[in-house]
């Protein structure tokens, strides 16, 4: 039965989805965002949502935040590069702090030791 005219994918009792069996959708306003690269979202948020809108909101299409203001959007975050913990070290102690460890280190080690 090759050419009937049955729709594929199909069961008995489907039926077209509409508002009729979701209920109606609740009323929407649309806020437009703007990112530092002029990208334009706009969110959809329900009226009687009872909750704020968002002053900021990702960007989907490079991840900076976005505000409303055209004229101004918000700035990228600052990104620190990555720090080994040998740069963390010699941030909390100086040179000779140092040295002054590794000889007392050294001196337990070779107290230890005997020698």
């Amino acid at each position: 039965m090759a050419g009937g005219n049955a729709i594929r994918g199909s069961r008995v009792g489907a039926g077209p989805m509409g508002e009729a069996e979701r209920g109606d959708a609740a009323p929407r306003r649309r806020v437009s965002y703007w990112c530092a690269n002029s990208h334009e979202t706009q969110p959809s948020f329900a009226y009687d949502s009872g909750s704020e809108v968002p002053e900021t909101w990702d960007c989907p299409r490079c991840g900076l935040p976005a505000g409303q203001d055209r004229a101004n959007p918000p700035q990228p975050p600052k990104t620190e590069p990555y720090k080994t913990h040998l740069a963390y070290v010699k941030e909390r102690r100086s040179e000779s702090d140092g040295k002054a460890i590794l000889e007392a280190a050294l001196a337990k080690h070779r107290a230890k030791r005997g020698l």
